[in-house]
């Protein structure tokens, strides 16, 4: 050491550690999207972070068709209806693999030639006729997507396109919807280029974004029980240490009342304590929405009510809906006893009964064959996972310092502080974190293992409220006074 002379300071890190703030409901959206239509587009199997509606069409392109392009629900619904970002949006819809070459012979109506099919641009040729030659695109002809995503022809002053010419010969590469399968929603890891696809891309959101995920979806594709099978699959061990829930829906063009979706339900082997499911559709207007993908956005709408903290059920909230519907538009209202006999067999379902249609269930699919209060509860379910993630996020920092007294103290301080405050906010009955010498046996904290025992008690939602009224004949007694 160097001599001294003088006063000096020095510091040290502080005992307590602030708590890292984890999204409770970061939407990871699994699904297609329109890419012919996107002006800054992300190759297919890319996880998209979208805060704007605006970023989301750029990066994926936007259509009114649901049923093709699933993801555009997610954006209408998450950004325009429920007004809440961010969103992760994976598409699996390949303009390299889901494609088809089309030739077609299109009329000029009032001055353009309208192609309806979802083109790629870039592989457009126009012709006068089947085997005339190629024109030159800007100078015989411009080529434009209009606000309804058709490719409009438009000839050019001064080109090859006489005023009499009556059609366009067109040969194209167009997109293929209809040829993505449960299988790329599904994805794994591709054997030839070693990338992750599809549902397996949900471990790449933190890593890439710094952001957990915390509600998993994947509009229509969900009503797959094999799709559905591989979404509670991924609720767990996310990136081997993070738990998120997942939102399914049962078809509605196999289950058209609310006695059939129970049997669907047990049929199909949803029983999960993190994944929850819904029936039927809802409509708005002339659209039709996954109750799985407004369940999603309406639990972020409510989070955001309360400081983002998973505490508050999104049933009896109110859903952007003018009804519910069966997939061929058969409108379908439930009276309470309905609704609660779905609610009753772990189903998620929505009514229209006092203030609007809203959000009507509390269950997990675990329900009734497990009635593990931590198991079954949609809050309690979001708030372990929601506690454990920011715990994970908060203490990995510590990872490989001493474990020594000092370390210890700092994590249980640290912890027992954050759940005080959860506490005294009603986030929780109560919670304490404890390290206790008969789960840290001698020879694992001889090998660096250290356990910290979390106890917390969140809320339960007040499912159930009774007033009992009685005839008091002692009231008698006032006509008297």
């Amino acid at each position: 050491m160097a001599y001294k002379h003088g006063v000096y300071t020095s510091e040290q890190a502080t005992s307590l550690v602030p708590m890292t703030q984890t999204d409770s409901g970061l939407i990871v959206a699994v699904g297609t999207a329109p890419v012919h239509l996107a002006t800054a587009p992300v190759e297919s199997n890319t996880p998209v972070l979208c805060y704007t509606y605006s970023e989301a069409v750029a990066a994926l392109g936007y259509s009114d068709d649901f049923e093709k392009y699933t993801l555009c629900e997610a954006m209408k619904v998450h950004f325009a209806l429920f007004n809440m970002a961010p969103i992760v949006l994976i598409n699996v819809l390949d303009k390299k693999k889901h494609v088809a070459q089309q030739k077609k012979t299109v009329d000029i109506e009032n001055g353009v030639a309208t192609l309806t099919d979802p083109a790629l641009l870039d592989t457009l040729t126009v012709a006068l006729s089947e085997q005339g030659e190629a024109l030159a695109k800007d100078k015989d002809y411009t080529a434009a997507f209009d606000d309804d995503g058709h490719v409009v022809v438009t000839p050019v002053s001064g080109g090859k396109i006489s005023a009499e010419a009556s059609s366009l010969h067109m040969t194209y590469t167009m997109l293929a919807p209809e040829e993505v399968g449960a299988a790329d929603v599904i994805g794994g890891v591709n054997t030839s280029t070693g990338k992750s696809e599809g549902l397996e891309l949900i471990d790449e959101v933190y890593p890439r974004f710094g952001i957990v995920p915390g509600i998993i979806v994947a509009p229509k594709w969900s009503t797959d029980s094999s799709v559905a099978a591989v979404m509670r699959a991924k609720e767990h061990n996310i990136c081997g240490h993070f738990n998120a829930i997942s939102l399914s829906d049962i078809p509605t063009t196999e289950v058209k009342t609310y006695t059939q979706a129970s049997e669907w339900k047990n049929k199909n082997n949803y029983v999960d304590k993190d994944g929850f499911l819904g029936w039927p559709l809802l409509k708005l207007g002339t659209s039709k929405y996954h109750l799985s993908m407004q369940l999603a956005s309406l639990m972020n709408y409510v989070d955001s009510q309360h400081d983002d903290i998973p505490y508050y059920s999104p049933s009896n909230k109110s859903l952007q809906a003018d009804g519910a519907c069966l997939a061929d538009g058969t409108e379908v209202f439930l009276n309470n006893a309905q609704a609660a006999y779905l609610n009753g067999q772990g189903i998620i379902t929505a009514i229209n009964f006092i203030g609007g249609w809203k959000a009507w269930g509390n269950r997990s699919t675990a329900y009734p064959s497990n009635t593990d209060v931590k198991d079954t509860f949609i809050t309690n379910r979001r708030m372990f996972n929601w506690v454990g993630n920011t715990l994970i996020t908060t203490f990995w920092s510590k990872i490989d310092d001493p474990t020594n007294k000092r370390l210890i103290e700092t994590i249980v301080d640290s912890a027992n502080i954050w759940l005080n405050g959860l506490t005294a906010k009603g986030a929780l009955l109560g919670g304490r974190v404890e390290y206790r010498e008969d789960e840290n046996t001698t020879t694992d904290v001889m090998d660096g293992k250290i356990r910290f025992h979390v106890y917390i008690t969140p809320p339960a939602p007040a499912r159930d409220i009774e007033f009992i009224q009685e005839y008091d004949p002692d009231y008698i007694s006032t006509l008297f006074a």
